[in-house]
């Protein structure tokens, strides 16, 4: 309305004086993206109210303006902004301006001045890019990011529809869909996992402090690794173009569940900044030469810190030439609490094999590092970049209760502890280039070389039951430990090295000047991974000697304080012939005993692809895709198993379609539809044959598993009211032929395993998106436009799955594979997925306003839901392991008092609620525990 108000008073101006007026016409176009019409850009007259927006064409106009000499401003949030001076506007003339705008460098025109820098992170370029694509795609950046408090990628990812994190871990699930069916890359390139168990690395592993933004593809698309049918999640890192800054941020908080104890404990050895590692002493059999105590140890204050350091800076070479630099360094660290009830699993008759009451305390360091340089000269770019994440995971376990309910202090009164650390390094290095070599052709590339080490130095457990099984709270004694394993110090090394490498080819069809851009492209080109992993662990067990060489029965002393266990574990001890120590090859005695188990792992994967994009008319457009991938992996192992050790080897060859076409039904709004063929991979833990063992319980690898095949359609319909809004509805629909399943198996100790759990498995799901402004308004002053805004975002997902579940499958397949037969009872002939919540739901509401340029106040409430999922499926007539559904509550404040001083206060999972994991039809808690709020207090300064 003041807008209007103003041209209106020009208009009756100029009549008054008899004079006649002149308009500012013009098209934007977007000089990141090969010259696109660039929608929802702000066109406005310096020293005035007058002012209009791009459509989505890139078009504007100025109308009914008084002739005379004029400062234009164009601006686009995650641009530079433009100002062009002396502008002449003459009587009854229309002046044209034609403005291309990009985010790294000035516009080639002599009136121009760049006044302001900023990222291409924007909530509202993110939303034009989805906007434009023919693909269904969604993006958060780094300003979203910083809105809802989000500090790391895992957390980035579930503000998004669809998608849920697994709690206590960095596993993502998109529509149901765990790890397995995900994938990982940063810039496009792959990741490697830092964990053996799983596929993709852990996304919490990385700081938002080095995001642009996080794309999220759940549709696939050939350019893309066909090792996919939930998501591929695509880390942009930071690519600053600006003026030099640095930037100093420190934090401190606390975790209630944490704060909460009197005495936090944690285990000696490691230090507190994450970079600790230890190796088992020379001679690990001969006497006692272990010198890190198996008790626990009094902590600090469990009091949260963090720090980081940002930096950037542009240079300008010469006249065609820049270079873009940008660093940060960050340390956080963090402690929680967990305490309640622990079961594993329990038998059809609703007995729990194992009963504990627990609680653990944990202590974990995040360490980054990563600088990019960009130099950027004519019509080419390339990039390197480097990043070093170093993470750490201190836990001192303990369980009370029953160890085995029919032979093992059933009556309780057993006590068992777990010392650990792990420690994670990731360095990733990536070189890319982007040249346009002529207006038609482009060529994009990029190489990559990663490397994993993933170390668990000295974990140890301990397992003491009562001396008189039928007085559980009595003195406890380790003459009744049943397993060697029971009291043991564990060492694992995990190293994995990845080189990647992608090549893209672009062919641009003719121009357009209709539909203002080119007609189609052709993109075409190859892709390759080349994966090795090696793994290795040695188990020191410390055998409780029963009797001694004359088979008399040895008295052990009582264990009166569980925590001075080092006054039984040591060389006086050793020497008596109360405990041996061997490993799983044996004792001293035994010729390469301390040859580790191991399992090397090679995965090659090949592929060549193309993608023909056309735009058929002003409203239609399609991109189909095609992609061939030639898979080898291979597995070899030494175990516990199978000490002999054996080899196994997956081949596949894979043909993969891919199709999306979109329809403009209007100019802001659209309808997509999308349909392909993927792959499912087993991952090399799921097919060694080595054995993993937890406190609760125990998993191993099956090498006769093979690959899922996974087809996928989507149907998407869009709208966008305004820049800033979006409201989209979508369908999906997917179908998996030879699904992959963690099930139990029939053994004794229920034992979990992987396998392909029978013919076919259906995902069917609605999704709702929306972003809404419900109040914005802007005043004018001397220095800005200051802004008030009040928003609202929500997603809302729903899923129904189901799978068969075939058991004689699983047997026949197995048994012909003649490496490792299973055998499998499903308690239901049909089931949902694992990891599938039937409703997930994000929302957040956010408020900022701008008291002047460089202070402003920014509060957001986020909230998010998961309903019940299956963590595995029930066998024997046990019911599944169901994890409940979980509410959290987020709020965010954060407060710029000047241009260089800001302060943030983050509550988070401000509900806390009960964490239980549940056992169906037998209807008993199997896990439960809380994971605490945490309120952090930040202070950031600008230079």
């Amino acid at each position: 309305m003041k807008h209007l108000l103003s041209m209106l008073f020009f208009l009756v101006s100029s009549v008054v004086v008899g004079q006649q007026t002149a308009s500012i016409v013009g098209a934007l176009t977007d000089k990141e993206n090969n010259n696109e019409p660039l929608a929802f850009a702000n066109i406005f007259i310096q020293g005035t109210t007058i002012g209009t927006t791009s459509d989505f064409d890139g078009l504007y106009e100025l109308p009914n303006i008084t002739p005379g000499s004029y400062s234009i401003i164009f601006s686009y949030l995650g641009y530079e902004t433009v100002t062009i001076e002396n502008v002449l506007v003459s009587e009854g003339k229309v002046t044209t301006l034609n403005v291309p705008m990009g985010a790294s460098e000035g516009v080639a025109l002599d009136e121009v001045v760049i006044t302001v820098s900023a990222k291409k992170d924007s909530e509202t370029a993110l939303l034009l890019d989805q906007k434009r694509a023919t693909t269904i795609k969604t993006s958060i950046g780094a300003q979203e990011l910083a809105r809802k408090g989000v500090g790391d990628v895992a957390t980035a990812v579930t503000k998004t529809t669809g998608i849920s994190r697994q709690e206590g871990s960095g596993n993502i699930f998109v529509r149901g869909l765990g790890d397995r069916y995900n994938i990982t890359t940063l810039n496009g390139l792959p990741l490697p996992s830092n964990n053996p168990s799983k596929k993709n690395i852990d996304l919490g592993l990385f700081s938002t402090d080095i995001v642009e933004f996080i794309g999220i593809d759940k549709t696939y698309s050939a350019e893309n690794y066909g090792d996919f049918s939930g998501a591929n999640i695509d880390i942009v890192s930071k690519d600053y173009k600006g003026e030099g800054f640095v930037s100093l941020k420190v934090g401190t908080g606390i975790n209630s569940e944490a704060s909460s104890v009197d005495t936090f404990f944690l285990n000696e050895g490691p230090n507190k900044n994450g970079f600790y590692t230890k190796k088992y002493p020379a001679f690990p059999l001969n006497n006692y030469n272990f010198v890190t105590s198996w008790d626990r140890t009094q902590a600090n204050e469990p009091i949260n810190t963090s720090f980081s350091i940002k930096a950037g800076d542009s240079y300008v070479l010469g006249e065609e030439t820049k270079l873009n630099v940008f660093g940060v360094a960050s340390f956080d660290n963090g402690y929680s609490y967990k305490q309640g009830v622990t079961r594993g699993s329990v038998t059809v008759g609703g007995i729990a094999r194992r009963d504990y009451d627990y609680q653990t305390y944990e202590y974990n360091t995040i360490s980054t590092a990563m600088a990019n340089i960009g130099l950027r000269h004519k019509k080419n770019y390339i990039q390197f970049n480097s990043l070093f994440v170093n993470t750490s995971a201190q836990n001192q376990q303990e369980y009370r209760g029953v160890i085995d309910a029919f032979d093992y202090a059933p009556e309780g009164g057993a006590f068992v502890q777990r010392a650990s650390y792990e420690r994670t390094s990731l360095w990733v290095n990536q070189l890319l280039g982007k040249h346009e070599l002529n207006e038609s052709l482009d060529l994009n590339w990029g190489l990559s070389y990663n490397l994993v080490e993933n170390n668990i130095p000295n974990r140890r457990q301990n397992t003491i039951s009562p001396s008189n099984w039928d007085m559980p709270e009595g003195p406890k004694s380790f003459a009744e430990t049943l397993n060697g394993a029971d009291n043991h110090r564990f060492y694992q090394t995990l190293d994995e090295n990845e080189m990647a490498a992608n090549l893209n080819g672009v062919y641009k069809f003719k121009y357009n000047e209709d539909l203002g851009k080119h007609e189609g492209k052709l993109s075409f080109g190859y892709q390759g991974k080349m994966k090795e992993v090696d793994f290795g662990a040695t188990q020191f067990n410390f055998r409780i000697t029963k009797r001694d060489a004359n088979n008399n029965r040895i008295v052990h002393p009582l264990i009166t304080d569980v925590y001075n266990l080092d006054n039984y574990f040591n060389l006086e001890n050793r020497l008596a012939g109360l405990f041996s120590i061997e490993t799983f090859r044996g004792n001293i005695n035994t010729p390469n005993a301390l040859d580790p188990q191991t399992y090397f792992g090679k995965q090659d994967i090949h592929a060549a692809f193309a993608n023909l994009e056309l735009t058929l008319n002003e409203k239609s457009s399609f991109v189909f895709g095609l992609r061939a991938e030639d898979i080898t992996q291979e597995i070899s192992w030494s175990t516990s198993l199978d000490p002999n050790g054996d080899t196994s080897t997956l081949n596949a060859f894979e043909i993969l379609p891919a199709l999306s076409y979109k329809y403009a039904v209007s100019e802001n709004q659209n309808l997509k539809l999308a349909a392909s063929k993927t792959y499912t991979l087993p991952q090399f833990k799921e097919r060694a044959l080595f054995q993993f063992e937890e406190v609760t319980q125990v998993y191993f690898g099956n090498p006769s598993l093979y690959a899922s095949k996974d087809y996928n359609l989507d149907l998407k319909w869009e709208l966008f009211p305004s820049n800033s809004e979006v409201i989209g509805l979508g369908v999906f629909g997917k179908y998996i032929q030879d699904p992959i399943n963690d099930v139990t198996v029939n053994s004794a100790t229920n034992d979990i395993s992987y396998v392909n759990t029978g013919d076919s498995a259906k995902a069917f799901g609605a999704e709702f998106e929306l972003r809404k402004d419900l109040f914005s308004s802007e005043k004018e002053t001397a220095e800005a436009f200051l802004k008030t805004n009040l928003s609202f975002g929500l997603n809302v997902s729903y899923l129904h799955t189901n799978q068969e579940l075939d058991g004689d499958k699983v047997i026949e397949e197995t048994t012909a594979a003649d490496i490792l037969a299973l055998s499998i009872d499903f308690t239901n002939e049909s089931d949902r997925l694992s990891g599938a919540s039937d409703l997930l739901i994000n929302g957040d509401l956010s408020f900022s306003k701008q008291f002047a340029e460089d202070k402003d106040l920014m509060a957001t409430v986020a909230f998010n839901y998961f309903s019940d999922r299956i963590y595995a499926l029930g066998t024997e007539g046990k019911g599944n392991l169901v994890d409940k559904a979980v509410a959290t509550l987020d709020v965010v404040f954060k407060v710029s008092l000047n241009k260089h001083l800001s302060i943030g206060l983050n509550g988070m999972n401000l509900l806390n609620p009960d964490i239980v994991r549940s056992q169906e039809v037998q209807n008993v808690d199997v896990l439960t525990y809380k994971k605490g709020t945490n309120v952090n207090l930040s202070l950031s300064y600008n230079f």
